[in-house]
């Protein structure tokens, strides 16, 4: 199963591409490390919807895995952060979860990351997508 860790922050969604292949883990090449809403109308919108449907198709991506944002308070998502995580899940025929922090640390205190993240070969700023990613699968991982 190949999956697409997603953390939105502001008007960017930083991805990360991880599948788990005979209880192996692999981080495919992708040729986006975020994908940055710049225009916030419609037409705007449509654009990213359609950049990231397409980044879904070429990649055979099976499920997106959202981290879930606080809606209130002082770490509260951006409007904008909002309408990203809309016009991913608005994207026909694609499943997307949303995966909260407390199912993500969870499942990565019962299934800690084997390797630190310096070795991936990330860049540090998808760490978030990383392991919401990762805590997915470890948690839906039907050999467990």
């Amino acid at each position: 199963m190949k999956v697409c860790g997603i953390d939105i922050k502001s008007n960017e969604a930083t991805v990360c591409l991880l599948s788990l292949i005979d209880g192996l883990f692999h981080i495919p090449d992708c040729r986006s490390r975020r994908l940055t809403l710049a225009d916030t109308s419609a037409k705007g919108l449509k654009s990213f919807q359609s950049t990231f449907a397409k980044l879904v198709a070429d990649y055979k991506i099976d499920a997106v895995i959202i981290r879930q944002r606080q809606s209130k308070g002082k770490f509260a998502g951006s409007a904008i952060g909002f309408k990203l995580e809309a016009a991913i899940e608005l994207i026909d025929g694609l499943d997307v979860v949303v995966f909260s922090p407390t199912d993500i640390k969870e499942s990565l205190r019962r299934n800690p990351v084997a390797v630190p993240f310096a070795e991936t070969g990330l860049k540090q700023f998808q760490e978030p997508a990383f392991t919401t990613a990762y805590a997915w699968l470890m948690k839906h991982d039907k050999t467990e």
